[in-house]
């Protein structure tokens, strides 16, 4: 029996009924297929996450930790943890990147990171996963990986691993010098839903970490899929420092020194997005993903002239990875 038709069947068992309508309802950057149910009026998301694959534990286990503080989590209808199947409430289609523009940013922006402050403040890190030395460096690994090598068929130099090396182990400094908080690990335009109560709606935050305190905030603020001026991001980061400062957080922060910390994990973020979505395309066919290389790559390049430890990384992606990039997508 196809997955489809077992999913079919699950449903009926559940609901009592076959009397429903099932849609597509959006790509994801992993193995989870998710679909909208049409059922009584109502609609619900289904996600199908393969358990060879992905883990539904802890996707349960992260939206428990995520109600408990009263954020905005999708209720879990009915799951069946053999399959990979999970029913959920469904939050509509208004992605936060779809919404934001001028007009919108401020307010949207403020919803996303007085929710950011509540995760990282108030949320039970109980059983997470540490973000650490080894969980870095096999992120960064898929830039070179996937997406000099598998996707861009370059072969690397001694001179070039070695560079990646220096540059791997100082951002896994940078990146565990910080105070350690709930780290979504996903918390962008792509994973905000824009909701009329208890704004916004998070999602996909299954890979939940404690971590970095900059690594939330870079993510959304240096999002792959949609770019700010500098400026603007300089803004948002003292909004969020002054809200940190409001709810009387024990981590006690330089601004100068904390900049730093978000700019360089910046930079190892927006490494492991390219490889991710160089991955994409290469192993899983999902092909959308790669046009957004050039933007991420850009955030790292932008800081060229403020950390001269990140010169060689950007002479390679400049003279290299984007004319190697723009060649394979002409193809």
């Amino acid at each position: 029996m196809s997955r489809y038709k077992t999913l079919e069947h699950w449903l009926s068992d559940s609901l009592g009924s076959s009397a429903f309508n099932i849609e597509p309802a959006s790509e994801d950057a992993s193995f989870r297929t998710y679909y909208r149910l049409f059922f009584k009026n109502q609609t619900f998301i289904i996600m199908d996450a393969p358990p060879e694959h992905e883990n539904c534990k802890s996707f349960i286990k992260i939206t428990k930790k995520l109600h408990a503080c009263h954020l905005n989590a999708p209720i879990i209808h009915n799951v069946n943890l053999e399959k990979g199947f999970l029913l959920l409430s469904d939050f509509g289609n208004d992605l936060y990147l779809n919404a934001l523009n001028n007009a919108s940013v401020y307010e949207l922006y403020s919803d996303a990171i007085n929710a950011l402050i509540t995760m990282q403040l108030s949320s039970n890190i109980g059983g997470l996963d540490e973000y650490d030395t080894s969980l870095l460096k096999i992120e960064m690994e898929l830039f070179t990986e996937w997406l000099i090598q598998k996707y861009l068929n370059i072969e690397l130099t001694d001179n070039h691993v070695s560079m990646f090396n220096t540059l791997f182990n100082l951002l896994i400094k940078n990146a565990l010098e910080q105070p350690k908080v709930f780290v979504h690990r996903d918390f962008h335009s792509r994973n905000l839903m824009i909701t009329k109560d208890n704004n916004p709606g998070i999602i996909d935050y299954q890979d939940a970490v404690y971590g970095p305190i900059t690594y939330d905030l870079v993510s959304v603020l240096k999002d792959c899929y949609i770019k700010w001026p500098h400026n603007e991001i300089s803004k948002w980061v003292d909004f969020y420092l002054n809200r940190l400062h409001e709810e009387k957080s024990e981590h006690k922060i330089n601004r100068n020194e904390f900049i730093r910390w978000f700019d360089l994990m910046g930079v190892q973020r927006h490494l492991k997005a390219c490889g991710i979505f160089a991955r994409l395309s290469n192993r899983d066919g999902k092909h959308n993903f790669v046009k957004d290389i050039p933007r991420t790559l850009s955030y790292i390049l932008d800081l060229r002239e403020i950390y001269s430890e990140l010169k060689p990384a950007c002479i390679i992606i400049e003279e290299l990875i984007l004319p190697r990039l723009e060649e394979r997508n002409r193809c």
